[in-house]
């Protein structure tokens, strides 16, 4: 079945697969992941950002420069994987994204340590999507919930940067899953050139807002602010970030 992908800048096909379906023989496949072992008495940070629309490296670019970003700010050196799709190179599949879940699943401790899941693509009212090579997939919020459950973490972060990203927000926040989207569930969000550095929610929030404010919520309600202004600056319907959920993960990444 064929889904119009309402993009940032482009029109573009989906075809929409069930992801979880791909999941199976998937983690035997991927290379295996190596990752510091937690530290008892202590809230280790565990990263996974991936960037999964291929054909624009501003995706590569972003997935990469968050975790960066994320890592110095938690330490979590050692604790975080980068899974991105290029032009050449199909390195975020459904099979690396869940090898990648499980590694932190075999990792960390389910009580005391929290996952932060950043996702960079296009997006659609219904998903993000996924463009490794000749695979073309729609990841759904469910997915995105089954990937999390994946990492036995009880404290979640998830940060989604594409066009609806709003829906994460609906489905998955929680007190112990904090979901912050570039978008609401009816907007677009803008900057998703190839050869861009940053999305405009990438650079307001990982690259501005998290460089100066430690607290996930304090920082997203500054790049909010940075976003919409630039936005209504370059004549664009602001696209309306949202936060919800997470008010035991805040308390954690808080009391480290």
């Amino acid at each position: 079945m064929f889904r119009i992908l309402a993009s940032c800048l482009l029109g573009l096909s989906l075809v929409s697969l069930p992801v979880h379906g791909a999941y199976g023989q998937a983690a035997r496949r991927a290379e295996p992941v190596r990752l510091e072992a937690q530290r008892p008495g202590r809230t280790d940070v565990y990263i996974l950002s991936f960037g999964l629309w291929g054909p624009q490296s501003v995706f590569e670019s972003e997935a990469r420069g968050a975790a960066r970003i994320l890592e110095r700010l938690y330490g979590s050196k050692g604790r975080t994987i980068v899974r991105f799709n290029t032009k050449r190179q199909a390195g975020a599949t459904p099979q690396t994204l869940l090898a990648a879940a499980e590694a932190v699943g075999r990792t960390l401790d389910p009580a005391e340590d929290v996952v932060v899941l950043v996702l960079t693509s296009h997006g659609t009212p219904e998903g993000i999507g996924l463009v490794a090579g000749r695979d073309t997939r729609l990841i759904t919020p469910a997915d995105v919930g089954r990937l999390l459950d994946r990492t036995g973490a009880r404290h979640r972060a998830v940060i989604v940067s594409a066009c609806y990203s709003g829906i994460f927000a609906r489905a998955l926040a929680d007190e112990r899953t904090l979901v912050i989207t570039a978008a609401a569930a009816d907007k677009p969000s803008f900057g998703c050139r190839d050869g861009a550095t940053w999305t405009y929610f990438g650079d307001a929030f990982f690259n501005k807002a998290l460089r100066a404010e430690a607290r996930l919520d304090a920082a997203f309600e500054q790049a909010r602010s940075l976003v919409t202004q630039r936005e209504r600056r370059e004549g664009f319907d602001p696209s309306n970030p949202q936060i919800a959920g997470g008010s035991q993960v805040l308390a954690r990444l808080g009391a480290r």
